[in-house]
Parts: C-alpha cells; structure tokens; sequence
C-alpha cells in the first residue's frame, strides 16, 4: 500500500486535481491537504457495484473496518433501466420497487462471504438510485475512509477523480481483483 497526500488546491498545469498521482497495481490511499472536518464519524464508506464487484476492493474495505473497529457503509449506486425513459407517464412505484428490491437483493449477495469471513465488522447495506459519483460524494462528507476500486492499468474513473476533488477524507483506490 503506497500513502500519497494530494493538495486541494488547482494544478499549475491546469491538470485535475489528483491527475498526477499514477493508478498503481496495489492499493493507493490518497491523503488529501488540510485539516478534515471534525464531524466524521468513524465509518469506513465502500463505493461498489454489485453488478461487477471487485474482491480485493471489498475485501480491503471489510479489513479496513475491522482494524479500526468501525462501520463499513457499503453504497451500490443504480440507475432505471433504459426502458423506463420510454413510458409516456413515468415509471409506476410497483416497478420501481422491484428493479429497486432486486438491486439491494444483488448487494446482499455480493456481500455474503465477506460478512462470514467478517462477522465481527457491522456493515450497512446501502442501494441508491443516484449516480455513483453522487452517491459517494454525500456519504463521503462524513466518512473516516472512502474505498473505491480501480483497474490497474486504466486511467481513473469519473468515480474517483470526483472523490479526489471534493472528498476531505482519505480515499483508498484499490486495484481490481478477483473474488474470494
């Protein structure tokens, strides 16, 4: 694991914040500038996405959690299926509830191993219709620890180039790897 403090402040360059911190092969925790807010709660705030989960990125939250005896809020983001954007009145709540009902169902299962590998990390199932930039950005205001994968070798998502920008916590990007 590599520790990088990266500065709020705008690049000279005009490059993004965080744009010259290369993606690595291990886990990179990025410590941004100043002095975090005194309302963070201790949670460690895992972004994935049930649909392609990442194994070593929950795997590194679960551990995360357990060392400092915290929290872990897991947030899976979704959105309505393309064929909701279609219906002349919008989408009845009896559809909604099931995509919805379904998605924290997928979650629920992702998550399974890790909470018996775990028992001892209290975890907070979190599905959101948002976008994962957004959902993690409002939960991020009041975590210790922000967690997102990453695929090594491939440049950043909007995800973490988001986190870095407007996060006042530290965010791990953990590199893509395969399931328990």
């Amino acid at each position: 694991m590599i520790v990088y403090g990266v500065p709020h402040e705008a690049d000279p360059t005009g490059r993004p914040v965080g744009s010259r911190v290369p993606a690595a092969d291990h886990p990179l925790v990025l410590v941004p500038d100043g002095t975090a807010p005194a309302h963070h709660s201790g949670r460690v705030l895992l972004g994935t996405d049930a649909r392609n989960p990442s194994g070593g990125t929950i795997d590194f939250a679960f551990d995360s959690a357990r060392v400092r005896a915290a929290l872990l809020h897991v947030v899976h983001a979704w959105s309505l299926p393309a064929c909701a954007a279609e219906w002349p009145f919008g989408v009845p709540e009896r559809e909604r509830a099931t995509w919805e009902d379904h998605e924290v169902q997928l979650l629920a299962d992702v998550l399974r191993p890790w909470r018996e590998k775990y028992p001892e990390v209290p975890v907070l199932e979190d599905v959101v219709l948002l976008t994962p930039p957004q959902a993690l950005l409002h939960h991020a205001e009041t975590a210790t620890l922000v967690v997102v994968g990453s695929k090594p070798g491939h440049e950043w998502s909007k995800v973490v180039r988001a986190l870095l920008h407007e996060a006042s916590c530290p965010v791990a990007v953990v590199p893509d790897r395969t399931a328990p």
